[in-house]
């Protein structure tokens, strides 16, 4: 039996890295997200070049310095983090958030949840204009341009979209819960998975 490994994909401003933490915590699991960047440092991509490209399609050639001063690809820096992802995954129970990693990790040998979750648009956009003290106009604004590239990248990567159900185990709508509840929900939702 393999590792269990929660994937958790979410609309900007729901709380799915929240969500994550939380489960990382409760679980005692590593949690990993922008932190793969750090552990790419090996494979010679600098961890700055892979976050400035993080769950976004750039336009045109990638042209991207790596530390040999080589450059390299889109396809180059998405391979590059699916191995991270399935590394990861092979040394143990992990949170992995966003990333395509449900999708990488599909076809592995692990027992892999794979959550969506997400809060009508204009609940994200109170959360985001909220948090970070800016206009509910400036908000929505972030909070689609986020969605759009979210959306893009995963299509780009998977072929499929990003936001549809039948691509996870589990939607959440977190208008509906606290981060906490829908955190026990996928703990409980993951307890079934560990005892089959």
């Amino acid at each position: 039996m393999g590792n269990l490994i929660i994937t958790i994909s979410r609309c900007y401003g729901s709380g799915g890295r929240s969500i994550g933490k939380m489960i990382s915590e409760k679980a005692d699991i590593p949690f990993y997200d922008r932190n793969l960047f750090y552990l790419a440092s090996s494979g010679g991509i600098r961890p700055d070049i892979l976050s400035l490209h993080d769950e976004t399609l750039y336009k045109g050639r990638a042209d991207i310095p790596s530390e040999n001063s080589q450059y390299i690809s889109k396809a180059e820096i998405f391979r590059t983090q699916s191995d991270l992802i399935r590394k990861v995954a092979d040394e143990g129970d992990c949170v992995i958030i966003g990333r395509c990693a449900d999708n990488i990790l599909k076809n592995s040998k692990h027992r892999l949840l794979r959550v969506f979750v997400w809060a009508p648009e204009h609940v994200c956009i109170r959360t985001v204009a909220k948090k970070f003290c800016v206009t509910e106009a400036e908000a929505a604004k972030t909070v689609r341009k986020i969605n759009q590239h979210r959306a893009d990248y995963y299509r780009y990567h998977t072929r499929t979209e990003w936001n549809q159900a039948q691509n996870f185990d589990l939607c959440l709508d977190t208008s509906r819960y606290s981060y906490q509840q829908a955190a026990d929900a996928i703990l409980g939702y993951a307890s079934v998975l560990n005892s089959l």
